[in-house]
């Protein structure tokens, strides 16, 4: 059995290692042996195979009889975990990684938005309409952490009132997201008022059921959003 103090070295050893192997720091087909895990950060076998053990279900390592555990190349990896996602947006890789997800957006909310305004519930609407003015609310005087939590669940009632299972469960990816971008000042220093404006008229749409403006305006959020990349993270 993990004792109480091992547990509280797992989070350590696995945070460390994840970003390592995010970073590059440790490139496809490396060895690392558990030993010397263990010894590295003076922990007990039992906690670097609970480490292991979740990395292998990232897919960012492999382990193989007699050999050790593999670091796996890139395009193995599970690059919608949540924790994946927090390592990579951390490390030199950010810009790239910001990008990609902010492209992956930009696919994905738009139509999620067009079948919001067809599925959302009075009670998903209300919501919409709550965050939308909760980012009016928090999006002056450099509130950004607050701002931050009613921009996440905004999106997530878009993704979830969808009615599509597989778009509510990207909701950790968008979250993931919006905080990277947040936390590493990929952020002006007062949210763009465009976009603020954006949110609350497609909270408006949805409410309204308009699907076809739904969607358009969740387009021109994703555009902005990619334009702020350019400016910020090049």
């Amino acid at each position: 059995m993990t004792t109480p103090a091992a547990q509280g070295l797992h989070p350590q050893v696995l945070a460390t290692l994840g970003l390592a192997i995010t970073a590059g720091e440790y490139p496809p087909g490396t060895v690392l042996r558990s030993d010397e895990i263990a010894e590295r950060f003076d922990v007990s076998r039992t906690v670097v195979r609970e480490v292991v053990r979740v990395l292998e279900s990232m897919h960012l390592v492999e382990s193989r009889r007699r050999v050790g555990v593999i670091v796996l190349p890139t395009e193995r990896w599970n690059v919608y975990d949540p924790q994946v996602i927090r390592w990579r947006l951390a490390g030199a890789d950010r810009p790239r990684q910001l990008r990609s997800l902010t492209v992956l957006r930009s696919a994905i909310e738009p139509v999620a938005a067009g079948l919001a305004a067809l599925h959302a519930t009075p009670e998903q609407c209300r919501e919409l309409t709550e965050q939308a003015l909760g980012m009016v609310a928090t999006s002056r005087g450099r509130q950004l952490e607050a701002y931050l939590v009613h921009d996440i669940a905004f999106h997530r009632v878009v993704l979830n009132a969808s009615g599509n299972e597989m778009f509510a469960r990207l909701g950790d990816v968008v979250a993931e997201v919006l905080t990277g971008r947040t936390h590493h000042q990929v952020m002006f220093e007062d949210p763009d008022p465009a976009a603020v404006t954006l949110h609350v008229q497609v909270a408006e749409a949805v409410r309204e059921k308009n699907a076809v403006r739904a969607e358009e305006l969740t387009r021109q959020i994703a555009v902005g959003a990619l334009k702020e990349l350019d400016v910020l993270a090049p």
